[in-house]
């Protein structure tokens, strides 16, 4: 148990508008570290609430770091099966937030289909899964995205791979539809487990006392079938963001405010 500990730590914020702002900033000065490196990176945006927030936060403070968004190239780990102009489509909100108040190339955005593009649901996953193969390799079919974000349900979902449904199994593509997803709404798009955990970096944000039972499993080692945010973790890095409501129970040797 003591192995799993060191490659997951937590940072805590006291609520969580400071939880966003802390997790937007320190996007940002890595971005503008990477980019000044002439280094391109790829990042999995993660939707809900605290995921958006993230993003509305990275876009009040962009302006004060300086990033050069050719470099940067977004996508999601998981989109409602709805019409492209949806209101509940988490890249309208991403957009709202952040993407639409920056300069990045249009090329940079990688949207997935929406139900008034793709036949089905099953047809916009093999489109995603097309788009995400020209960046990636014969060994690995998708971008090597330096930050993958993920929201963590009171369930312990993550994306749209929810506990004990056939979608967390999958191992041999890159992207499921979700059908009859236990949280609406039910159709859906997701990136499958061995995307996130290829990510050199999969940054968990969570807020809220209604998610502390899920992270004290998820820090625990439950199984990744039954609490999905146990199986998720980054090559390099693997860290929980959390404000102090979530935080109730976390052992404190895996705290880790310095990073």
């Amino acid at each position: 148990m003591a192995q799993l500990w060191t490659a997951k730590r937590v940072v805590i914020s006291p609520d969580a508008p400071t939880l966003a702002d802390a997790v937007a900033s320190r996007l940002l000065s890595r971005l503008a570290k990477r980019s000044a490196a002439g280094k391109t990176s790829h990042l999995a945006l993660a939707g809900g609430a605290i995921g958006t927030a993230v993003l509305r936060a990275a876009g009040d403070h962009a302006s004060g770091h300086d990033i050069d968004w050719s470099l940067v190239h977004f996508w999601w780990g998981d989109e409602v099966f709805a019409p492209r102009a949806d209101a509940g489509r988490h890249e309208q909100a991403a957009r709202a937030a952040l993407i639409d108040r920056i300069d990045v190339p249009a090329r940079n955005v990688h949207a997935i289909a929406g139900a008034d593009e793709a036949t089905d649901q099953d047809a916009a996953a093999a489109a995603y899964a097309a788009e995400l193969a020209r960046f990636g390799e014969d060994d690995r079919p998708w971008p090597d995205f330096y930050v993958c974000f993920l929201g963590v349900g009171s369930d312990g979902h993550i994306s749209s791979l929810f506990p004990d449904r056939s979608a967390i199994q999958v191992t041999d593509r890159s992207v499921v539809a979700v059908r009859e997803a236990p949280k609406p709404p039910a159709e859906r798009i997701t990136l499958t487990r061995p995307v996130i955990n290829s990510a050199r970096c999969v940054w968990l944000v969570v807020s809220g006392s209604d998610k502390a039972a899920a992270l004290g499993l998820a820090l625990a080692g439950a199984s990744y079938e039954t609490v999905p945010a146990a199986g998720a973790k980054g090559r390099k890095r693997t860290l929980f963001f959390v404000d102090e409501a979530a935080a109730v129970g976390v052992p404190p040797e895996l705290i880790d405010q310095d990073f």
